[in-house]
């Protein structure tokens, strides 16, 4: 858990550094294949997106799908209804476990959330309107106390930011099954299973009205982008003016 931590913090800080092309590493050498490997990263991980976006609320977000509910835990053990936190919040959220190494999977989604967050913490009449929601789809390693470690300084102030899990796989599937979110248990040659999970990246923009706006798969989870977004639905509730300064 300290490793993934640690990695997910360096990469951030490497996100928002470069060099100047008089730095650049020698072709070959082993700087070279290190900057090769660090390029093929998803564009979350960037600061600035390379191409210019729309100004907020000069689109239109239709209406994907009706989001989903189910029961679920909360880090203390609580029992909850993830229904219960949609209606009163634009809501972010998203499937993750916490054993994932993948980096362009869960530790992307993670710190895109984590960005979101930053930006919108200095804003208190934004942020108090806006919900983040991480859901293990690892019930059996990620208990309620192994959630609230990988939260461990991500859940104070706002925007509010909630993880959670389930009690069994049979409470998570029809939970995961409404947002289509598939992943597959990985295992060995001798049929063990090895803790790892095969699943596709997927975020989802929720509104008041607990209708799915925007669905984000990993070429699209920036943080900037889904900034964006959210401003677009708190304009359309009113929130703030289509003509302000953001």
């Amino acid at each position: 858990m300290k490793v993934l931590i640690a990695l997910f913090f360096s990469l951030l800080v490497l996100s928002g550094c470069g060099h100047k092309d008089d730095d650049a590493p020698i072709p070959g050498s082993h700087a070279a294949v290190a900057e090769a490997e660090v390029r093929v990263i998803a564009d979350g991980w960037v600061a600035e997106l390379p191409y210019e976006l729309p100004k907020p609320g000069s689109y239109s977000l239709p209406v994907i799908n009706t989001a989903g509910g189910g029961g679920v835990l909360g880090v203390d053990g609580e029992a909850l209804e993830l229904d219960d936190l949609l209606g009163d919040k634009i809501v972010l959220l998203t499937f993750i476990y916490s054993s994932c190494t993948d980096l362009n999977g869960c530790p992307l989604a993670t710190a895109v959330f984590y960005k979101i967050k930053e930006r919108f913490k200095d804003n208190p009449k934004l942020a108090d309107k806006i919900r983040l929601i991480s859901v293990s789809f690892d019930p059996e390693h990620d208990s309620p106390e192994v959630m609230r470690l990988y939260g461990a300084g991500f859940e104070g102030g706002e925007p509010e930011w909630v993880f959670l899990t389930t009690a069994s796989e049979e409470k998570l599937l029809p939970i995961t099954s409404s947002y289509g979110q598939m992943m597959i248990k990985q295992y060995d040659n001798e049929g063990n299973y090895t803790g790892a999970m095969a699943h596709v990246l997927r975020a989802f923009l929720i509104d008041k009205s607990k209708k799915i706006r925007q669905e984000y798969s990993v070429s699209f989870l920036h943080d900037q982008l889904v900034s964006t977004d959210i401003k677009t639905l708190l304009i359309e509730d009113g929130i703030i003016d289509k003509d302000a300064t953001l």
